[in-house]
């Protein structure tokens, strides 16, 4: 088998399931030693979700594919853990970290408590809940991998974004740090491309993670997206695995001109089609440039219905339709 990955090192925070697992098994499968991540179980969602899978699965599951993972408990709200992970990275591989993947992400049980609240009906420190860890921490842990990959003059830095940076989904505090890791990345991609590292934000689509499983299954989906029952299950049907993002972060890591892409928004399934490959089942997930699909989303139901499926909204209405000005 092909592990384009051999030899390298790379960290995902957040690991313990959902995307960033999904992400650590494809990197330890290419053959990379992963450093994964994410709170000790006494103080994890499994607390009151005793059915989603934990850190130690994670680390057994990339094992099992012959890979090599390193479990390190962190709690990504706290700047001392964070500290740590970094010094035992730097300490026990010499310095040397390739892919920093930025996932961890706390806010899943708010949202679940909020439903579909406004802002002002929520307390105020329901913004740090959703972006301490999901914003601060990705530039706190760029910055420690940035320190290591400069001295290498090589890396790449991968944020985990979605379309809630483009327009309103969820609310007020995801909607706001979504663009702002958006920008973060660009920002970032600009003082270290003199260094030969990339930097870019990844947007999955909707994803089939054991969260929004769990959700679908409690009809929660559609009140916290302000969708009606029958467009949020499609949402989650034509969904991605949790390892189609995997499969795009290791195809960016072995693309020897990455930098041709650094500072950009990379979406899973435009790189799913420049690369060739297509989620563990074989088959390709829902596109969420596809036209019909957005007028869906967008509850323009009649329209999407006479909207022929292969047309596809154009990138530059994608960027069109960040501007605020009009």
């Amino acid at each position: 088998m092909v592990r384009p990955l051999e030899g390298q090192i790379a960290l995902v925070t957040g690991a313990s399931r959902g995307i960033g697992r999904g992400i650590a098994l494809q990197l330890g499968q290419a053959g990379a030693t992963v450093y994964i991540t994410g709170r000790e179980p006494s103080k994890s969602d499994n607390i009151y979700e005793t059915s989603l899978p934990a850190l130690d699965q994670t680390a057994k599951d990339i094992q099992d594919r012959d890979g090599k993972a390193v479990i390190v408990y962190c709690d990504h709200g706290k700047d001392e853990d964070v500290k740590r992970l970094f010094e035992q990275i730097e300490t026990e591989t010499n310095g040397r970290l390739d892919i920093l993947v930025n996932n961890a992400y706390s806010a899943i049980k708010d949202f679940r408590s909020a439903g579909g609240a406004a802002f002002f009906d929520l307390e105020p420190n329901f913004w740090d809940s959703v972006n301490n860890v999901g914003l601060r921490n990705n530039y706190i842990c760029g910055v420690y991998a940035a320190k290591m990959m400069v001295k290498r003059k090589s890396g790449l830095i991968v944020n985990i974004s979605s379309a809630g940076g483009l327009q309103y989904v969820f609310n007020v505090a995801y909607g706001v740090g979504k663009c702002a890791v958006d920008r973060m990345s660009a920002d970032m991609a600009v003082e270290l491309k003199p260094h030969n590292i990339a930097c870019v934000t990844l947007w999955p689509g909707t994803v089939k993670t054991e969260m929004a499983q769990i959700m679908q299954k409690n009809d929660e989906i559609g009140q916290v997206l302000k969708i009606d029952k029958e467009l949020a299950d499609k949402q989650v049907e034509g969904a991605e695995s949790v390892e189609f993002s995997g499969k795009a972060i290791v195809a960016l890591a072995s693309d020897s001109k990455l930098m041709k892409k650094t500072g950009k928004i990379l979406l899973t399934y435009d790189i799913a089609k420049e690369y060739k490959f297509k989620d563990i089942d074989g088959k390709m997930p829902g596109d969420m440039r596809q036209m019909k699909t957005a007028l869906e989303f967008l509850g323009w139901k009649r329209l999407a219905s006479w909207t022929p499926g292969c047309l596809r909204v154009p990138l530059i209405g994608l960027h069109m339709a960040s501007y605020k000005f009009l």
